[in-house]
């Protein structure tokens, strides 16, 4: 599995956060956090916007590293990933994501 999976499943390569960090772009920066501020009803500033993926070393914006309850519990039950956990297909916080993108169980299960 490509580290650059979420926990949860997501492609980190295809987050607008990740591609504003990786190609420093300041309008994608600006359109995402305005976006995401939206869609979660919190202040969320372009500054806010970076990051370099949850499951490898780098910056990561403040929900990734600390606020996701999936990555959150990954890390405490040591696992690569959801989809290396045995409580995965009863998992209500993943299914919620499972749910909203067909893509993430197949990379769940790669």
């Amino acid at each position: 599995m490509r580290n650059m999976i979420a926990y949860c499943g997501l492609d980190c390569e295809k987050c607008d956060a990740y591609l504003a960090t990786i190609h420093d772009d300041q309008a994608l920066r600006e359109k995402t956090a305005k976006l995401w501020a939206e869609l979660n009803h919190a202040p969320i500033l372009p500054e806010h916007i970076n990051c370099e993926g949850c499951r490898v070393d780098g910056v990561k914006t403040v929900y990734c590293e600390s606020l996701c309850d999936i990555r959150q519990c990954a890390l405490k039950k040591d696992m690569m990933t959801c989809g290396c956990c045995p409580d995965m297909e009863t998992c209500q916080t993943v299914e919620e994501i499972i749910s909203n993108n067909p893509d993430v169980l197949k990379n769940l299960k790669s």
